[in-house]
């Protein structure tokens, strides 16, 4: 998940964040402001009528009525009560009292049986693939048995988005890629591959505290080499075929896993999302796919894999690009299957997968485009979900319709199909079948006219009350003349989250409502133009909401991630705050975990009982420690990290892990 923006004068190397998203969405699509300002005016809302009583008119008859029933049937009390944390930065983690935050696993520890205990002045490729992989993102929870709601026995899947070479080999130093990966040898390039893709560990409750079994059945590791199937409509097209793979159905490897999705069928569903940064070499204007190449951000070149593998130089192996990007689907209570690229779903920067079944079965996926200016998705199955035939459901995500949003004036959103033959998506718009629409799915989305959006990262379906929550995390490329009192902002370092709700409660509706939950950012600021409930206090407010999780209450939880701007968006760390949703204490947030120095908050899964909240602390000590007052100026090494978080011992460096967060003497979270 990426949240930079361009480096700033005097940084000197460029960050993964800084680094990923670069904004290609060059059509004339339009914006949130673009659909706020035409419903109101420029000057209505700058005086900010939007956020009274204009809004009731904005959002119409139907999803006013919708939202009033909810407030009235909400209860008027806290749906959290716990002593908040404060805001701060320092080289640890935080909880709010009366709370555990243990270690559960963290990077190199071992998850196959035999892997060899984490060392890493002797790392290798071979050790790290049986290891516990870097950047843990998205975590999943799979009961044990399966198909039970067991809360103290089960399966974790987590995602391993990304690597950071700087924290994670010695002698590398911070200035790798300035020096053209001078230090980066073939050896360590495959450390890396093999730290991505993601893990699955049989975990359980031990005397009250969570432990992971090593030697579990159930463990497995998925890395950049694993092979993966390719399934649905883009299978086997011409765009897919590479020499390694000449029919088009197999590729090696999931990269850049952001966040993802469980399925009631028992399955783990993991995002690919920056693909384009793992590739280099030169598109040529005579290329056939440069307009494709240049949308999606090609090369992206942020680590040298092309200069020892083939299949990462453009100019050597053209498609094998096309074959990144996908929702993967993978069984994780079979380790010997193979991991399954849906295509049917589309190829973009994923960030999420999160699945809603309507009454009759039928099976939706919401997902976004994580980067200025792109999309927010959903794919409606063609297969109905059977809740007593799991071997009946397993392949529910190989054929489907795939929708992209278009936000309007009145408040309504409609949901555009991108099918071949229809509207724009044609033969003469260069789009000869329904394989090209969906690994050119950008190109697709802007044809048909999708309203470009300030980050689209994680999307949550709230079971409870029906409605859909989507994560904006922010977009400090927007001009100053696109400026509303709504959404977006111009220079908007803070993001937001905005809330749909289908028509009729249905998903799969092509109709629904938008409205907003909140501005994030200081309200104290008047500047900022933030909006959060008014009883919240100095430490509830946050920036950049990122992912987020709905526990069995419906409660909303979100995650937030600044990356190296976290000292202009809220001079705080990132980390977990509990919002209402509903009733008169709608928009009130209060922060209940904060992450160490330099790290971003990921992946917040909870308990079938809500007793624990799995959360996944990434890269500590990288982002934007240069601005943190003890580490002025610098930026992290292997040798000198800001933080040594988890371990704090001088022969380790900092390690990605996940938390287990726990009640002391047990009791349900934020109660």
């Amino acid at each position: 998940m990426d949240t930079g923006d361009l480096p700033r004068k005097g940084t000197k190397y460029l960050t993964f964040e800084a680094r990923e998203d670069i904004g290609s969405n060059p059509s004339d699509n339009p914006t949130m402001g673009d659909v706020i300002n035409a419903r109101f005016g420029r000057r209505e809302m700058m005086r900010g009528m939007l956020a009274g009583t204009a809004m009731s008119a904005l959002l119409g008859p139907t999803a006013l009525l919708a939202s009033r029933e909810a407030e009235a049937a909400a209860p008027r009390k806290a749906s959290f009560s716990f002593q908040e944390v404060a805001h701060g930065v320092d080289e640890t983690h935080h909880v709010a009292a009366g709370y555990d935050a243990d270690i559960l696993i963290r990077w190199g520890d071992p998850v196959l049986p035999g892997a060899p205990a984490f060392d890493p002045m002797k790392q290798t490729a071979s050790a790290q693939a049986m290891q516990f992989g870097y950047n843990n993102d998205f975590v999943g929870y799979a009961p044990l048995p399966m198909g039970s709601k067991s809360p103290d026995r089960a399966l974790l899947c987590v995602n391993h988005e990304y690597t950071d070479e700087e924290v994670m080999f010695p002698g590398v130093g911070v200035e790798q890629q300035k020096g053209k990966f001078a230090r980066m040898t073939r050896d360590l390039v495959d450390i890396e591959i093999a730290a991505h893709g993601g893990s699955v560990v049989e975990i359980r409750k031990v005397r009250g505290k969570w432990v992971y079994d090593p030697n579990s059945k159930y463990n497995r590791r998925i890395t950049g080499e694993t092979e993966c199937a390719i399934t649905g409509p883009a299978a086997g097209h011409a765009l897919m075929k590479t020499g390694y793979d000449p029919t088009g159905t197999r590729v090696r490897g999931m990269l850049n896993n952001c966040a993802g999705g469980m399925t009631p069928w028992g399955t783990w569903l993991s995002a690919e999302e920056n693909f384009n940064g793992y590739f280099w070499g030169k598109v040529e204007d005579t290329n056939p796919n440069a307009k494709a190449l240049k949308r999606y951000g090609f090369p992206g070149e942020w680590y040298n894999w092309g200069q020892h593998h083939d299949r990462f130089d453009i100019a050597k192996e053209p498609n094998e690009s096309n074959r990144f990007g996908w929702i993967v689907e993978i069984d994780p209570y079979d380790p010997t299957s193979t991991p399954k690229k849906r295509t049917a779903l589309g190829r973009f920067k994923h960030e999420a997968c999160q699945i809603a079944v309507g009454k009759d079965g039928t099976v939706v996926a919401y997902t976004g485009d994580d980067e200025r200016f792109d999309y927010v998705y959903k794919f409606v199955a063609s297969k109905k979900f059977n809740p007593r035939n799991r071997a009946a459901n397993m392949d529910i995500l190989a054929d489907g319709i795939l929708y992209v949003a278009k936000f309007k004036p009145d408040a309504t959103v409609e949901w555009l199909p991108l099918v071949h033959g229809q509207g724009p998506l044609t033969a003469e718009k260069g789009f000869p079948d329904q394989a090209t629409v969906l690994i050119n799915a950008r190109l697709a989305a802007d044809a048909l006219g999708a309203t470009k959006m300030d980050r689209p990262e994680d999307i949550e379906v709230n079971a409870k009350t029906g409605k859909v929550y989507v994560m904006l995390t922010n977009n400090s490329r927007r001009k100053p003349e696109q400026v509303d009192a709504t959404n977006p902002r111009a220079d908007n370092n803070w993001g937001h989250i905005v809330e749909i709700l289908p028509e009729n409660g249905d998903h799969a509706s092509t109709k629904g409502h938008w409205q907003i939950l909140l501005r994030a950012g200081n309200p104290a600021d008047a500047a900022v133009g933030a909006q959060f409930h008014a009883d919240t206090s100095a430490n509830g407010w946050f920036s950049c909401p990122d992912n987020a999780a709905v526990d069995n209450r419906g409660r909303l939880w979100v995650t937030t991630d600044q990356g190296e701007n976290w000292k202009k968006a809220s001079g705080t760390a990132d980390g977990v705050w509990a919002v209402e949703t509903e009733g008169d204490l709608r928009g009130l947030s209060k922060m209940f975990f904060r992450v160490p120095v330099g790290a971003e908050m990921c992946g917040p899964c909870f308990s079938p009982d809500d007793r624990t909240l799995f959360v996944a602390v990434q890269h500590p000590a990288t982002d934007g420690v240069d601005q943190w007052d003890k580490f002025q100026g610098k930026l992290s090494s292997f040798e000198d990290p800001a933080t040594r978080w988890p371990d704090f011992k001088p022969n380790m460096p900092p390690r990605p892990s996940v938390v287990a967060i726990t009640k002391k003497g047990g009791g349900v979270i934020g109660l």
